[in-house]
């Protein structure tokens, strides 16, 4: 199994950036999708952004054109860059490695974008 901890995360305020992280427990060069997932209080878990293990990368209408996602195999770790934070950007942010037999999720990083 793979672990997967998240961190960065922090109180912004609105028009900030803050840049998460999502360092595994092993070599996620083999892994082929990593993914962002975020979960307001009250709200249902949302996808945020994808990133294959080719590089191609996908987001969630809220947040395309904000927010970047990477990977670094040589670290281990997948990055979210968020730019022009929003209130509603506010959530627990997730980090998921998609393997073939199953799925790990990271324990969240809390993101408050308040002024």
């Amino acid at each position: 199994q793979v672990q997967l901890v998240e961190s960065g995360g922090g109180l912004v305020q609105p028009g900030g950036s803050l840049r998460l992280s999502c360092a595994a427990s092993r070599s996620i060069f083999t892994i082929d999708t990593m993914r962002w997932y975020r979960q307001a209080p009250e709200k249902q878990r949302e996808l945020v952004a994808t990133i294959t293990s080719r590089g191609s990368t996908s987001y969630a209408d809220s947040v395309r054109g904000r927010f970047t996602i990477s990977r670094d195999n040589a670290k281990n770790t997948v990055y979210l860059q968020m730019n022009s934070l929003k209130p509603e950007d506010t959530a627990v942010y997730y980090c998921r490695a998609d393997l073939v037999a199953y799925v790990s999720w990271g324990q969240g990083t809390q993101v408050t974008v308040s002024s």
